[in-house]
């Protein structure tokens, strides 16, 4: 375990860093490249990062120039963006870390988990009805925090670089203040309307709307105490009083024993080979992993209808639908949380079912809702993807799930609490904010992780990484992780063509529903398709996607961060 830093020099160090910034050898915003070779990469003395919000993505870099390795690198995003991207990055929330180091895969699964209060009908009237805010405003939305403790495991076993001095830039930061992106400044206020008054988050965060500079100086507090004590300070220390003194106010669930008892989970990840290729996904609690793996499956097994269709053609858009409303109909009947149901992971992505459920796809004409079964039977969250110099990557996404959490902020301590509780199935049947269903997997239990759609995903060739690949958007999410890869590999797009390009989703439910994204839409004659076959057409409830992206071409790294939102991508040297 690496010694901590003193604050004295951990604060030097802050000083330092932007001097050390402009010393270094430049670096750019990247530039489209071509698609992944189909060559085997070598060690590569190139780093990549791409991420959600620029300055966070510099602080990044500057870890990687300075020596540290992927992991290193994603400690030192997590927290910089629970500064900076305070609607999505968080040290109050929870998600999964998908590294591939010194030639092996790991997952870690530090995904929250329900309260030991917490009750299936917990959020069901008297009358059978569920209010839809009650699982998500409020302390009694949120569950058992999990990403500092996912952070300090993923360091504990990786890192190279002492923890303090990989939190050192979110300290400076939160202390010194950010600069507000206009972006964020202008949707805030919407955001804070949604939330209502009922929370205290205009009281903290309502002053983003004004731009300029950001400070949080109670952040920074609860910062400098995980950089000096790791996390036992939120766990079992002074942060965690102040998250069980908040609880007590807003007559939350978690508990003093639900805090010392979270463990993040080192599970097995899904590894499946496709077109020489190795796609290594998420597994279960996520739901990412298989849709994505089973979607590329699909779409091969298609390959007949698929040929010849132009990029989001109307009829690749009806086929693409098609394969959705499959995955979504198992994703809703089998998953949730391994380690509470059995999740037929084998039998999901065997070929031959892969197949059958392929065989089921009406080519020409829309097939009902009502008829598409699970076939087993006989927004807000933030991403980052980070290749080293050694060509190790992590592809990381974790979340507070919708815009800022819950809109409660631990008084004290500066930081949001998640509202991942709606992500559970809070009444079998009744969808989520992201309109998703669930069944009996994924009912609320105490101690159990909510099933997720978040879709970290590294494509490996020859055991070398090709693309490392992730996004925002809840049920969106491994829709548009699919559609970057299979734009990276079958349309010969660039990095930054693949994240750009105008993407669509369907989901089982609504009916027949295809939404796309706001700001680059499908083109009217394909809208206008669509519509006469019977879809409705409409753009997304928010712009989902957010996708960070990294590719290898030829022993050469791109980076790409979606123009939808804020982030940057960068590739440098040591």
């Amino acid at each position: 375990m690496q010694k901590n830093f003193v604050v004295t020099a951990m604060r030097l160090s802050t000083i330092l860093l932007p001097l050390l910034l402009l010393a270094c050898s430049p670096e750019q915003v990247v530039e489209p490249v071509a698609a992944p070779s189909e060559t085997p990469i070598q060690a590569s003395r190139q780093f990549a990062v791409a991420l959600a919000e620029p300055q966070a993505a510099e602080a990044v870099a500057q870890v990687l120039r300075e020596g540290g390795n992927a992991v290193d690198a994603a400690v030192t995003a997590a927290f910089t963006l629970a500064v900076t991207f305070p609607q999505a990055g968080n040290i109050g929330g929870g998600g999964f870390m998908l590294a591939h180091v010194n030639g092996e895969n790991h997952f870690l699964d530090y995904r929250e988990v329900a309260p030991g209060a917490a009750t299936r009908d917990m959020y069901v009237e008297a009358d059978g009805s569920v209010d839809p805010r009650s699982s998500l405003i409020g302390a009694r939305a949120a569950g058992v925090p999990g990403t500092v403790a996912g952070l300090w495991e993923a360091h504990k076993k990786f890192g190279s670089k002492p923890w303090a001095e990989l939190l050192a830039p979110a300290i400076r930061l939160a202390q010194e203040g950010f600069n507000v992106h206009p972006q964020v400044a202008k949707e805030v206020e919407k955001d804070a309307e949604w939330i209502g008054d009922g929370v205290n988050f205009k009281e903290h965060f309502g002053a983003l709307q004004n731009g300029g500079q950001f400070k949080q100086p109670l952040l920074a507090d609860t910062l400098e105490r995980i950089a000096n004590q790791g996390p036992n300070d939120f766990y079992t220390g002074e942060t965690s009083k102040l998250i069980l003194a908040q609880m007590q106010r807003e007559n939350g669930l978690i508990s003093a024993a639900d805090l010392a008892n979270y463990r993040p989970v080192w599970r097995a990840p899904l590894v499946h080979d496709w077109r020489g290729y190795q796609i290594v996904a998420a597994p279960p609690p996520s739901s990412g992993g298989f849709a994505v793996i089973q979607l590329l499956e699909m779409k091969d097994q298609l390959q007949e209808s698929f040929a010849g269709l132009a990029h989001n053609s109307t009829q690749y858009i009806h086929l693409v639908a098609e394969m959705e409303k499959r995955v979504f109909a198992d994703r809703a009947k089998y998953f949730g949380d391994p380690d509470f149901v059995d999740v037929p992971m084998q039998q999901l992505l065997d070929k031959a079912y892969i197949a059958r459920r392929a065989a089921e796809i009406q080519t020409d004409t829309i097939s009902e809702t009502e008829d598409v079964k699970p076939g087993l039977e006989s927004p807000d969250t933030t991403h980052f993807s980070i290749v080293d110099q050694w060509g190790n990557a992590v592809s990381n996404t974790y979340t507070l799930n919708w815009s800022y959490g819950s809109g409660s902020v631990v008084e004290g301590a500066g930081f949001l609490l998640n509202d991942e509780m709606d992500d559970f199935s809070t009444k079998p049947g009744v969808p989520n904010i992201y309109g998703v269903v669930g069944g009996k997997a994924n009912e609320i239990q105490p101690g159990k992780r909510m099933l997720s759609s978040m879709s970290p995903t590294i494509v490996l060739k020859d055991n070398e990484v090709e693309i490392v690949v992730g996004g925002m958007g809840g049920s969106t999410i491994f829709t548009s992780v699919f559609q970057t890869i299979v734009n990276l590999v079958d349309f010969d797009m660039s990095a930054q063509q693949s994240v750009a390009a105008s993407r669509f989703h369907h989901q089982l439910l609504p009916k027949d529903l295809i939404t796309m994204s706001i700001s680059r839409p499908l083109s009217d004659p394909v809208q206008e398709e669509l519509r006469a076959r019977g879809y409705k057409v409409a753009p997304h409830g928010f712009e989902f996607g957010d996708i960070q992206l990294i590719a290898v071409d030829n022993d050469k790294l791109s980076a790409a961060s979606d123009p939808r939102d804020i982030g940057r991508a960068i590739v440098g040297q040591p």
